[in-house]
């Protein structure tokens, strides 16, 4: 349950995670300096506009017109102006706040170095020797407080002397950046420091307000510039936290008030009152792999025999799922902005992707996890932001497509933005990312069976089937398809040799919209059950999503034998592309089994094969997708080679995901990829280890979830289940599989079975 290592962090990417959903930091605990890189999920560059471009409902007909004809690089020409959002692009995430604090200690006189994350208590720590005196650092963000808490104390002769500067810094820059103001209080323990995302001077945009207060024991403190200094003292407690206006209209008295809170409580009832809360998430699920025990090893020297070719340390594959949860649980909290492809942790001004959320897979990834791994409320930041694109996205359709309902392109801000990012033909004119969100409104109700959230969120399932009731078009076949859509940033070749993404009904988008489509068509039945009325106002809308879903095109099978991408045969341009959209209905949709359709299920196996052979699985995120991919198809040992994959070549020394750069997806889809290979409930059963690899010989998981309302623990010994416990949160059926067993069990609501290897 602990990550450690025996050196402070040499970079940002060495650094240790902590966070509360709202607040994050990095801890690096350097020995002369330590320095904390703070992030605050609202802090983003700039305010919400309508970028929608109006010019595209001028222009869709002819470029549709170009896309049937074959002629898609005169259809390309005109959407990269037609159809590019206005600006071009979205809102970017930033970084808040820098804490230095400086010892004057020196590395090389230093022993016995050790700092560690203990996910836990989800707490960091760091401790060193110097001379007769032991130093040690603890830090946590705490969600009950919402505060970051870092004690420096020392046992010892010797006491602590230190200078603390809470700043905003650029990556390699050495001064401040976008601060207005440094606020000082009279009792010489608190600065706070004024600012605001992005260019000072700006008319809109999040302003924030960023403070620091220090408590001694022993010792004294004064305030000099903008800087603590802090002289002979027992131990130092810091408190730090941030307010903007994106969550109250007041933020200065918000964080004043969360400050002198937290600095009343004694620093035992801070860190318990955070380890008691933290752990009512934490503790919901365990994993045990029996393996040998290499935790007296460093992570990071564990992480690198995996390198160098040693798969021997299994509990370390325990230790990533578990970091993977504990993310999650340090990212997204009800009330928070959702996880964006950094989670919170972001040090740069113009991060990556803009740090933003990409919704052709990889915010969908960042929430895998949540339901089978029991974390359910930590969705609601998701749904929250889909409702925020719901009223946005209305407008893109009308505006954009002169249609009903709602729509959003590859991304979105914290704003919800709906018009298309950027223009990169591959992505950005992709139609299908609400759509895609919209899938997950159906995972939470699948899984708590919530009829109340159903009724919530079906307004809005509705307007994403809305969309294509106006948006589809007739292919040459009389099929129903998207156009112009792409089959995410994937390439194919034309006759004349030239590249194109462009294209009219890709299999990703037939396969997303018949699954939104009959899921909505279910949520109304479950909704309006009871309710003549409202079943003869649905009618007419469930006629036409059936009609649709007749109409799509079904799944079809290529020359090489694997499953189509496009709706023509094309040769791919990177066969080994990272990408593999195609077998969404595989994963995370449940359209493709081996038992429902195996001749699709040997064809969606030879396209993984063959994105494989050909470099695939070169991101960590991607190489995630893979490991749920092989679970569904029944691979165990596929699936586990594609852990030890990504653990060799896609993940940083702290257990970060590396796209690379760090990306967080890939942690939370392999985390959801290794409950996947234990435990399966997309085919309305329970299906039981439907993929352990021989090296989980022996090992136990408990409190996974299934959907139907049930949660699972499950037991195994040789290679063979010994136990499994399924308790039941609603009354319900159970059909519950292992190997060629089966069972049906009715259940009321609190109920618990125990069932042996033969299912009795």
């Amino acid at each position: 349950m602990k990550l450690w290592y025996n050196s402070p962090a040499e970079g940002w990417e060495k650094a240790l995670p902590i966070g509360n959903g709202r607040l994050g930091g990095m801890v690096k605990s350097g020995i002369n300096k330590d320095h904390l890189q703070i992030n605050e999920d609202s802090v983003w560059y700039g305010g919400p506009r309508d970028r929608n471009n109006p010019d595209t409902n001028k222009y869709l007909d002819k470029i549709r017109n170009y896309i049937l004809d074959g002629k898609v690089k005169k259809a390309e020409k005109i959407m990269q102006t037609a159809m590019t959002g206005l600006p071009e692009n979205q809102r970017h995430y930033e970084p808040f706040l820098d804490l230095e604090i400086t010892t004057g200690h020196q590395k090389e006189k230093i022993e016995n170095y050790k700092r560690e994350l203990d996910l836990k208590k989800a707490a960091a720590r760091a401790s060193y020797s110097l001379e007769d005196t032991r130093y040690i650092r603890e830090y946590f963000v705490s969600a009950v407080d919402q505060i970051m808490v870092i004690r420096f104390s020392s046992e010892g002769s010797k006491n602590l002397n230190l200078q603390v500067r809470l700043r905003r810094l650029g990556r390699g820059e050495q001064y401040s950046h976008y601060i207005d103001r440094v606020i000082k209080n009279e009792n010489q323990d608190m600065i706070i420091l004024k600012g605001g995302s992005g260019s000072q001077g700006r008319e809109s945009g999040i302003n924030f307000y960023g403070g620091l207060k220090v408590k001694t024991m022993g010792g004294n403190q004064k305030i000099i510039g903008d800087n603590f200094q802090v002289r002979n003292a027992e131990a130092v407690i810091f408190f730090i936290t941030g307010a903007t206006d994106f969550y109250h209209n007041d933020p200065r008295s918000v964080l004043e008030y969360q400050l002198n809170a937290a600095y009343k409580k004694t620093y035992s009832e801070l860190q318990k009152d955070h380890i008691n809360e933290y752990k009512q998430y934490f503790e919901r699920v365990s994993l045990n792999i029996e393996s040998e025990d290499y935790s007296h090893l460093p992570t990071d020297k564990r992480r690198q025999r995996f390198e160098e070719g040693h798969d021997d340390d299994q509990s370390l594959i325990t230790l990533y799922f578990n970091f993977g949860r504990y993310l999650l649980i340090s990212c997204s909290r009800p009330g928070t902005q959702a996880a964006n492809l950094q989670g919170i942790w972001n040090d740069r001004w113009l991060p990556p992707w803009d740090s933003k959320y990409t919704i052709n897979i990889n915010l969908e990834m960042n929430y895998w996890p949540a339901e089978v791994c029991n974390l359910s409320e930590l969705h609601q930041p998701l749904f929250a932001l889909i409702k925020k694109m719901h009223k946005n996205g209305q407008k893109t359709a009308d505006i954009m497509y002169n249609a009903d309902g709602f729509c959003a392109h590859h991304n979105t801000d914290i704003w919800g933005d709906t018009a298309p990012q950027g223009s990169y033909l591959p992505a950005s004119y992709w139609p299908m990312g609400a759509a895609w969100l919209c899938t997950h409104y159906w995972e939470h109700y699948a899984y708590t069976q919530n009829e109340d959230f159903l009724k919530e969120i079906f307004p809005v399932m509705k307007d994403a089937c809305k969309f294509f009731f106006d948006y589809l078009i007739e292919d040459e076949q009389g099929r129903l398809v998207t156009c112009p859509s792409v089959s995410p940033e994937n390439t194919y070749i034309l006759k004349d040799g030239k590249q194109s993404a462009i294209c009219a009904g890709p299999a990703v988008d037939a396969q997303i919209i018949r699954f939104l489509m009959k899921k909505t068509i279910k949520m109304s039945e479950i909704i309006n059950n009871q309710d003549k009325n409202n079943q003869d106002k649905e009618k007419e809308f469930i006629a036409k999503a059936e009609e649709i879903c007749r109409s799509l095109p079904k799944p079809g099978i290529g020359q090489c034998g694997q499953l189509k991408e496009w709706r023509n045969d094309y040769e791919e341009a990177e066969p080994g592309h990272r990408h593999i959209s195609h077998l969404w209905a595989l994963h995370p949709g449940d359209q493709i089994s081996p038992e429902k359709n195996p001749k699709l299920a040997e064809a969606a196996e030879k396209s993984l094969r063959r994105r494989l052979e050909h470099g695939g699985g070169h991101t960590g995120w991607s190489r995630a997708w893979i490991i749920n991919f092989w679970a569904r198809l029944y691979k165990p040992q596929k699936a586990y080679q594609n852990i030890i994959e990504l653990l060799k070549t896609s993940t940083l020394d702290n257990l970060f995901d590396n796209h690379p750069p760090f990306q967080i997806d890939g942690n939370f889809g392999s985390a959801a990829g290794i409950a996947e290979m234990l435990l399966q409930s997309h085919q309305n059963c329970l299906h039981l280890l439907p993929a352990l690899p021989d090296k989980w010989s022996a090992g136990s998981v408990k409190g996974l979830c299934a959907r139907g309302g049930f949660e699972v623990d499950i037991y195994w010994e040789d290679s063979r289940l010994k136990k499994a416990v399924i308790r039941s949160k609603v009354e319900k059926s159970c059909k519950i599989k292992y190997k060629e067993n089966r069972v049906k069990i009715n259940m009321e609501q609190g109920d618990e079975y125990v069932l042996d290897c033969n299912l009795k």
